[in-house]
């Protein structure tokens, strides 16, 4: 597989730089394990990376509010795990739709953005419940080959959903506890409050301007109610913290439109390093695995491979760095703030997809 040169965009590294500064100035702030007053330190390292979700519970009684913003970023396409032209593309992937024999549509890059806000309650020491909500924003670019056949550019174009997705519930119920392991449940929902319906302008092959339905990855929603079970385990001793998650997405039934994402297996595991109680560093490594999508959206049909229920899907793995931080004292004491950029090491897609290039979470929480 080819590997690229990845470079983050100008707002990711404003992003990073401002919260590398804020967090920097609270690790020299604070280098102890207590602060004025002698007021215990809230430790940075009690919550696993920010793109993990469902690592910690709370105390019976107490809230947590969370705010995430994640943005993805695809450039290019893949052929398994090799790189693969636009032009190779269309001159060999068949179109399994009527018209034109092999795809003319082919899509280049893709950035997801989502914003999600997310509430922890704990009624008992053992058990914490939470929801979490979101908008997300998709954006398509594709070119357009002209005609029936050849690699004739017409031109390209550039598709876009935007709109609530689908609706997580959950609930963690401890399993084991002790001063350096903890052990919980996770178990799931996830709730079709996502669009499946969105549609577009494209640019077709023969140079008009259809509104079509869009194809399965523009898609806001799953349609599905899906079960999402879960096991996570944290350790920590002195500086060092660590952890592993097990999470799967298993759909339960077919959608409105006659088709069913595929299920989703993934872990992940991290190790965490403290400077100090207000500022801790993180690597993680994930490994994902989905299914292709079962049935087909009769209302897309394009010639394009996304519209392909078959090129969905495929073997993952991540490699991802942060840090997380949180206000020692003060009025704003114990709001965390945290980053974590990601990027791929293998991808191995089913059919013909875009290629993963990177991925970025920052997240707030506060409890109270």
């Amino acid at each position: 597989m080819a590997i690229k040169n990845r470079k983050l965009p100008v707002k990711f590294n404003a992003l990073f730089l401002a919260t590398a500064a804020f967090s920097c100035s609270q690790a020299f702030a604070h280098p102890g394990a207590a602060i004025a007053g002698n007021v215990d330190a809230i430790n940075a390292d009690s919550h696993a990376p920010i793109g993990v979700m469902g690592d910690h519970m709370h105390k019976a009684g107490e809230w947590m509010l969370s705010y995430r913003y994640m943005e993805m970023e695809m450039d290019g396409n893949l052929n398994g795990d090799d790189s693969i032209t636009p032009t190779e593309i269309v001159n060999t992937l068949a179109n399994p739709f009527a018209g034109p024999a092999n795809v003319r549509v082919v899509p280049i890059n893709m950035t997801t953005k989502m914003h999600m806000i997310g509430l922890m309650y704990a009624p008992t020491d053992n058990l914490t419940l939470m929801a979490m909500v979101n908008h997300t924003t998709k954006e398509m670019d594709h070119i357009t080959f002209q005609g029936g056949m050849g690699t004739t550019e017409l031109g390209r174009f550039t598709t876009k959903a935007s709109g609530i997705g689908d609706t997580k519930i959950a609930g963690l119920y401890r399993l084991f506890d002790d001063p350096t392991h903890h052990v919980h449940l996770n178990v799931g929902f996830s709730l079709p409050t996502g669009s499946i319906k969105e549609t577009d302008d494209v640019l077709s092959p023969m140079n008009t301007r259809p509104n079509l339905r869009l194809p399965y990855p523009m898609q806001l929603g799953t349609g599905t109610f899906d079960f999402e079970p879960g096991l996570t385990y944290t350790g920590k001793r002195n500086q060092w913290a660590w952890g592993a998650q097990y999470k799967a997405m298993i759909r339960l039934s077919e959608n409105s439109q006659d088709y069913t994402f595929g299920d989703a297996h993934q872990i992940s595991s991290w190790a965490s390093y403290s400077y100090s109680p207000s500022i801790s560093f993180s690597a993680r490594l994930t490994g994902k695995t989905v299914d292709e999508i079962d049935g087909q959206d009769d209302n897309i049909t394009a010639p394009v491979q996304t519209a392909n229920p078959n090129n969905q899907g495929g073997d993952y793995v991540n490699l991802g760095f942060g840090f997380n931080s949180v206000f020692q004292e003060g009025w704003l004491r114990g709001h965390r703030i945290a980053l974590e950029y990601s990027m791929p090491i293998m991808q191995d897609v089913n059919g013909i997809q875009l290629e993963m290039e990177n991925m970025l979470t920052f997240g707030y929480q506060y409890a109270f």
